[in-house]
This record gives structure tokens, C-alpha cells and sequence, in this order.
């Protein structure tokens, strides 16, 4: 008998895909695309977790976002798509996408990550959006991926381009700290979670002894670049 309480999600993943009409014929596929390792440790015989699906769907995704950056702008020169396709794939833009469909309402996680707010976590969601990406292209093809993916891109974009996303926001924070005389912003990590393969950091950046900003991220880098987003923001906004 399990000894964990098993979480039932509040959609299966059949429902999932017909709420969103993504074309699923395997719906093992996709049910592996939605378990978390979480729950994999706590129900022995769930099939598989998601993190090889993960690693398939960040593929797909450099490259269906780089061909629709191509198509979509063809002013720009190799740096800017660089730029712009590195913002529309990072984490928290990716858990964006996932809150918009609600990945987190069919996630299948263990008790502990589901009580302490997995659905809702960034990474959480990234790894999830990545894995259905990887499970569609295995059963559907790349068009039934580019038909998913594609829609989201255009209002990413253009608030990313509006924003200045696209540039390396610890760079943007560091011209505008000098030059308001408050010196060079400092980054401090706050605190991580979860085993060393798959950590979760959390990072403030403070300039001139204030916390500007916090981030979360994946590595320090990014977590770090998160910080100085969330600071830019509460600046400029």
C-alpha cells in the first residue's frame, strides 16, 4: 500500500489536451509530460517523470522560436534575435506561457512539492511547458507545435521589445545605479532549494545598502538576471 497521500490534479490529461485542442493521440505521452519527479518518487508505478521530455521540448523550442523571430523580423541582425529568442525562452517568460494555459491545474506532483506552492512555482512550470512542447513534437509533429507555440509569441514580444527585456537587464541596472551615483549593484543569494541537478535560486540585488529586486531562477546567472528585471521594473514603472 502507497504510503504517500496520492494528489489527483483537477484535470487529466485528456482533459488538458481537449481544452487547449492540442492534438494528443498518446495520452501516456502527455501524462508523462505532466508528472513531476515528486510524484514519481511517492507512486512507484507512474511510468516516467518529465525531465527527458524537458530536455527535448527546450530544443524544440530554441528552434520554433528561432524560425519565428526570422520570419518575424527581419530587420533585426543576429545579436538582436539572440537577445530576443534568449527572453522568449527563458524561465520566467516559459512559466508565463504555462499560467496562461493553466499547466499548473493538471501537473501530477508528490504531496510535499503540491503543499508548498509547486503549481505555481516559475521553474516548476517552465519544466512542465518544455515537456509538453517535447511530447507534442514525439506525437504530433513540429506544425502541431508551431500552431501551439506560435500564438504566444507576438504579445511576448512586443511587451519584451517595449520593455527592453531583450537587453542584459544586470547591465541596464548597473548604467542606471552609476549613474544616479549609487555605486555598483551587489547580488545576494537568498536562498536554494531542491537537489544539486535541479536547484532553484533565489537572489536579491541591492544597491546602495536597499534590496531593489528579488529573483528566482534555475542558476545563479539567471536568478541573478530575474533580480535585476524585477528592480528595473519597480524603477521604471
Amino acid at each position: 500500500m502507497n504510503q504517500y497521500q496520492v494528489l489527483t490534479p483537477e484535470e487529466s490529461p485528456r482533459e488538458f489536451s481537449k481544452r487547449l485542442n492540442l492534438p494528443f493521440t498518446d495520452y501516456s505521452l502527455l501524462s508523462r509530460a505532466l508528472t513531476h519527479r515528486s510524484y514519481l518518487n511517492e507512486n512507484p508505478d507512474a511510468l516516467e517523470d518529465n525531465e527527458r521530455l524537458e530536455f527535448l521540448g527546450d530544443a524544440v523550442l530554441d528552434f520554433i522560436v528561432g524560425r519565428w523571430l526570422y520570419n518575424h523580423f527581419p530587420d533585426f541582425n543576429e545579436g538582436g534575435l539572440t537577445r530576443l529568442r534568449a527572453a522568449l525562452v527563458r524561465t520566467e517568460m516559459l512559466a508565463e506561457f504555462a499560467r496562461e494555459i493553466d499547466l499548473g491545474a493538471a501537473l501530477l506532483l508528490g504531496h510535499g512539492e503540491d503543499e508548498n506552492g509547486g503549481r505555481d512555482r516559475d521553474a516548476m512550470l517552465c519544466a512542465g511547458f518544455e515537456a509538453i512542447v517535447g511530447a507534442l513534437v514525439l506525437d504530433a509533429g513540429i506544425e502541431a507545435v508551431q500552431d501551439f507555440i506560435n500564438p504566444m509569441l507576438a504579445p511576448a514580444a512586443e511587451k519584451i521589445i517595449a520593455g527592453h527585456f531583450d537587453k542584459d537587464p544586470k547591465s541596464l541596472l548597473q548604467e542606471w545605479a552609476q549613474s544616479n551615483g549609487l555605486g555598483t549593484p551587489r547580488y545576494e543569494i537568498l536562498d536554494e532549494v531542491g537537489p544539486d541537478h535541479q536547484k532553484t535560486f533565489t537572489i536579491n540585488v541591492i544597491i546602495n545598502k536597499r534590496i531593489y529586486g528579488t529573483g528566482t531562477g534555475r542558476s545563479k546567472q539567471h536568478a541573478g538576471k530575474d533580480a535585476a528585471r524585477d528592480a528595473l521594473e519597480k524603477i521604471f514603472n
